[in-house]
């Protein structure tokens, strides 16, 4: 067993000069003494005898992709990981504008109107006498075809067609609101006066 001192010590090398590499940017320099040693622990080993050499050459793969991995695993962590990983956002909003528009958007959950564009699956949408960028939820959208709002995503209404239930209510709450489409008697107007007199 003392004829392995040497070539264990050579893979010792080797670990530090990789797990070296990994945190000091020496522009692969510590990698390839890494390499050399290691070439030259394995080397060592089956010189002394072949037994000591399979012994040696299995502990290296053993240790050195465990090493790796650790290494890895860590740096993140270390400052030279954090100064060149970028952060990765929490959450959406991390990353979205804190707009009014934003918000604005965010309140038209729920809301309904037309589709002013054909959306397979982006186009625009009116509601509320205002046109919107918006995508469809996963069906093509006929341009005219009503839609609610079920989503606000990075700017962007998501949008699906009205059911025929919803359509009836859309259609009847419509109406209410458009004073063209009411019958001129319900408002108290009489045909025959002079609009002019």
């Amino acid at each position: 067993m003392q004829t392995l001192i040497w070539p264990f010590a050579l893979l010792l090398a080797t670990v530090l000069l990789v797990f070296l590499e990994i945190f000091v940017p020496s522009g692969g320099l510590l990698g390839l003494l890494a390499a050399v040693a290691l070439m030259a622990s394995i080397g060592l080993a089956f010189v002394q005898s072949m037994a000591d050499g399979a012994i040696v050459l299995l502990v290296d793969l053993l240790v050195l992709p465990l090493v790796i991995a650790i290494a890895i695993k860590v740096w993140p962590h270390t400052p030279l990981g954090k100064l060149i990983l970028l952060k990765r956002p929490g959450d959406d909003e991390d990353i979205l504008p804190d707009t009014e528009e934003y918000h604005l958007r965010e309140k038209m959950l729920g809301k309904r109107g037309v589709a002013r564009t054909p959306l397979l699956p982006s186009g625009d949408v009116a509601i509320e006498n205002r046109v919107y960028d918006a995508v469809s939820d996963g069906v093509p959208i006929e341009v005219g075809q009503r839609v609610v709002v079920v989503a606000v995503r990075t700017q962007r209404l998501v949008v699906r067609p009205l059911s025929a239930q919803e359509l009836g209510e859309f259609n009847d709450a419509e109406a209410a609101d458009d004073i063209l489409a009411t019958p001129i008697d319900s408002l108290g107007i009489d045909p025959m006066d002079d609009p002019l007199a």
